[in-house]
């Protein structure tokens, strides 16, 4: 009892923290995605000299072509932020669903675990090169379906490893007994119980799939030119960088912050498995 109540005085403050964390964090996310309401030219206008100064008509200079960096950088955050977030949200839920199987299924785990093993031994970069050379056409969806065929493996392994303790729990073993199927145990029983793990490994793949993505339009694999893409404009204005160096700096530090808010944001709200600990002791 009394381990307990400087945890509980101590939870108030920590949801006050939580809420403030979220509010700030969240700030930078819905202004790239309402960045194209809010920018103050065309995308594909010129407005200025290429690799002009920050001045009158442009905050933050010009491109190669004298493109507005600020316009291109508010209408760039878009396709990337779904893009990643459609990713992380499908990587997570097949992780949640084969990894909270796989425990409960040993034939099937072993398998699981032998091909993660395979997969994540091929590299991030000849991953997404391979399949785009297989889907030529797919631009952005081949990028997206490269980020998702990675990331998987690796978020089972994590899921696994941490249901696997659940799997021999009184609770799981007592809906043995009942009688109940394997996706209802590993569905009802197991997965309230990952909540921490699933929301820190949707933060995770969230990160992973911002910096797939980048890494593949700064190699011009997905979205082309005129595109107004983050890591394609980090590409096109790396020659420039000495004239106007927003035009690499700003789209740069967006990448950085969109990956920062989201990992902050899933951590803040993921559980606190620190409280139940030093109560039960």
């Amino acid at each position: 009892m009394t381990a307990a109540l400087p945890v509980a005085a101590r939870r108030p403050s920590r949801r006050a923290r939580t809420t403030v964390l979220v509010a700030v964090a969240v700030l930078p996310l819905l202004l790239s995605l309402a960045g194209p309401l809010i920018a103050p030219h065309s995308v594909d206008t010129p407005v200025t000299a290429p690799f002009a100064t920050p001045g009158d008509g442009a905050a933050l200079g010009g491109d190669q072509l004298g493109r507005d960096v600020l316009s291109r950088v508010l209408h760039g955050g878009t396709p990337l932020i779904l893009g990643a977030l459609l990713v992380a949200v499908v990587t997570t839920v097949a992780a949640v669903l084969i990894g909270c199987l796989a425990v409960l299924r040993p034939g099937l785990g072993h398998a699981v675990e032998r091909s993660a093993d395979v997969a994540i031994l091929l590299p991030p970069l000849l991953g997404i090169m391979l399949i785009a050379l297989a889907w030529p056409g797919g631009g952005r969806w081949a990028v997206i379906a490269a980020a998702v065929l990675l990331g998987v493996p690796y978020a089972v392994r994590v899921v696994a490893a941490a249901a696997s303790p659940l799997a021999t729990a009184g609770y799981v073993e007592a809906a043995l007994a009942r009688g109940e199927s394997t996706p209802y145990i590993a569905l009802r029983e197991i997965l309230p119980n990952l909540r921490a793990t699933v929301l820190t490994l949707f933060g995770l793949r969230f990160v992973e799939a911002v910096y797939v993505i980048s890494m593949a339009g700064f190699l011009q694999i997905g979205p082309q030119p005129p595109a107004s893409d983050w890591s394609l404009m980090v590409r096109e204005n790396a020659s420039g960088i000495l004239l106007n160096p927003w035009a690499v700096i700003a789209p740069s530090l967006a990448i950085a912050l969109v990956a920062i808010t989201v990992n902050l944001v899933t951590l803040s709200l993921a559980p606190d498995i620190t409280a139940k600990t030093v109560t039960r002791s």
